[in-house]
């Protein structure tokens, strides 16, 4: 009997949903657009922050720069219910550009860019790069912009370095400065940009410009079993979140929150990250608005849980030595449940006992990833929010290999199989 699951027709679908998602989200900024458009056409409502607060029965949401929080009232919603939370994060490792954008060495044009999270510096040579983000004129009105294929990290060629075999070392402010014109000396990237979005260079008072790989998604293997894309790590998660909290029809007992925060790569400090204050505001103003005090709210948070989902590691052939012997997830063998004893992943018994029912009513196989104890595990936003909010928190996510890379890898099962466990916890598992 095999072991891991080939995609059926409905993995298939999510699949392709999930590529358009994926085109249509080079950055944060674009992602939550993308959120936003999907709950607006499923009838939620957007929140203003500068407004009262609604509870009126159904979907809500509410924007933060590049987080989106979305939540679903039950009828007949009270101080008596709890939440049940799903996070993820929009944010990728990508170069982010520098306030002073141009530099010119001999005849080239280059962008100054700076690194956004711990990516893999090499899996960014050579691959066709576009800009995304967000402007902001002066008169604070901001708009989404993004490129096509702009600009290229070329790498030095071998004749040049005959010892790169031995070891690639990569200078971040010298050898990672993308190309994007020759012989133009007064050529503006910013005026390029801002000329997409309508606007010349000098109306641009503030942008949040990040580098994306422009290459589509694919599906390949002998029986199309993986699938390859750009920022897997979290918008595989982000979408799988939508798309389950859309499942779900009607929101009955609890309210349903999904939280995408941001800046999850640089360490959720900021007001639209884990760490900050945006999941928090929406859970107090929505219990204060169903009539919770403040005792009433704490109680809401001791019948509250959150299902934390990022990326996972699934073992690698070619280094099964970096891997713990008794805890080998592989791609297709279904999502992940991720533990760690040092709290980097906030998974206690009571989290795995609802991750293990929330599986069993889906009706999927799930996997548990451990780290090797000489190979210390990076964190998540599940620590961060257990911490904050002090309610119970389980680390979970869909197994992937080439973490952090500008070109991620997974199963082409395992994106549905976490859709389909995440709807199975909001409906009530």
């Amino acid at each position: 009997m095999p072991t891991t699951l080939l995609p059926d027709a409905h993995a298939l679908a999510h699949l392709d949903d999930f590529g358009h998602f994926v085109q249509a989200a080079p950055g944060p900024f674009h992602a939550v657009a993308e959120v936003v458009r999907r709950l607006d056409v499923a009838g939620f409502a957007r929140q203003d922050e500068t407004e009262a607060w609604d509870v009126t029965p159904g979907g809500h949401y509410l924007v933060r720069g590049g987080a989106v929080v979305a939540w679903r009232v039950p009828a007949g919603a009270g101080p008596d219910c709890g939440f049940r939370i799903v996070g993820a994060h929009t944010d990728s490792p990508a170069f982010q550009v520098k306030p002073a954008p141009d530099s010119a060495v001999l005849d080239y044009q280059l962008v100054n860019v700076e690194v956004y999270g711990g990516m893999l510096r090499n899996s960014w040579l050579d691959r066709e790069l576009g800009l995304a983000g967000r402007l902001v004129t002066v008169a604070g009105e901001e708009r989404l912009v993004r490129t096509g294929p702009l600009m290229r990290i070329p790498q030095l060629a071998i004749h040049l370095d005959r010892k790169v075999n031995d070891g690639l070392v990569l200078d971040p402010q010298q050898h990672l400065r993308p190309v994007w014109s020759v012989g133009r000396p007064g050529a503006s990237v910013l005026g390029h940009v801002a000329g997409l979005a309508g606007l010349a260079a000098y109306e641009i008072a503030g942008f949040d410009l990040r580098t994306f790989d422009v290459q589509p998604p694919a599906a390949f293997g002998a029986e199309g079993e993986f699938y390859a894309c750009g920022r897997m790590d979290n918008l595989l998660s982000v979408h799988a979140g939508v798309t389950a909290l859309l499942d779900v029809p009607s929101a009955s007992g609890d309210v349903q929150v999904l939280a995408c925060f941001d800046h999850e790569e640089v360490g959720s400090d900021t007001r639209s990250g884990a760490a900050g204050p945006i999941l928090e505001d929406v859970l107090v103003r929505t219990g204060h608005a169903l009539g919770a005090d403040v005792d009433g709210l704490h109680r809401m948070y001791a019948r509250s849980s959150v299902m934390s989902s990022d990326g996972g590691h699934a073992v690698h052939p070619n280094y099964a030595d970096r891997h713990d012997p008794a805890h080998l997830p592989v791609l297709n063998g279904g999502p992940l449940l991720k533990v760690n004893a040092a709290q980097r992943y906030s998974t206690d018994a009571v989290g795995a006992a609802l991750w293990s029912r929330a599986c069993r009513a889906a009706g999927v196989k799930g996997q548990v990833f451990v780290s090797h104890n000489g190979v210390p595990c990076g964190s998540t936003i599940g620590p961060i929010t257990a911490t904050r909010l002090g309610i119970l928190t389980v680390d979970v996510g869909a197994p992937i290999l080439s973490m952090h890379s500008a070109r991620e890898m997974c199963g082409a099962a395992d994106p549905y199989a976490l859709r389909r466990v995440l709807a199975a916890y909001w409906a009530g598992a």
